[in-house]
């Protein structure tokens, strides 16, 4: 899908190389929660560990508690690198209920 270009920057800029947490889980986060939000991904490499949080930030983010990030920060993750999953979740989420919008739109332009 074709993105405007503020849209397009800051994804870019979400994604870029620098980051506490890798580039490719920033990347595979956030397409799991735009599919999950109902737009046209492949399944990404999101850890199977990762999952679950990422799918409650994206679905049900007013449900987070301090049990989740306790479990996130067991399996090695810093409080930065939990940040950025959690923006990256949370922008997907959005994203893929932003392009679904416009899929319908224009859909129902046709």
């Amino acid at each position: 899908m074709h993105l405007p270009p503020l849209v397009r920057g800051f994804l870019d800029n979400l994604h870029g190389s620098q980051g506490h947490l890798a580039r490719e889980l920033r990347v595979a986060a956030t397409d799991h929660a735009a599919l999950g939000a109902g737009a046209q991904r492949d399944p990404s490499a999101l850890p199977p560990a990762l999952t679950p949080y990422v799918d409650k930030v994206s679905r049900t983010a007013y449900k987070v508690t301090e049990r989740d990030l306790a479990a996130l920060t067991q399996a090695g993750l810093s409080e930065d690198q939990i940040f950025e999953l959690t923006v990256a979740a949370a922008v997907g989420a959005a994203l893929g209920r932003f392009e679904k919008t416009l899929e319908l739109l224009d859909e129902a332009s046709l």
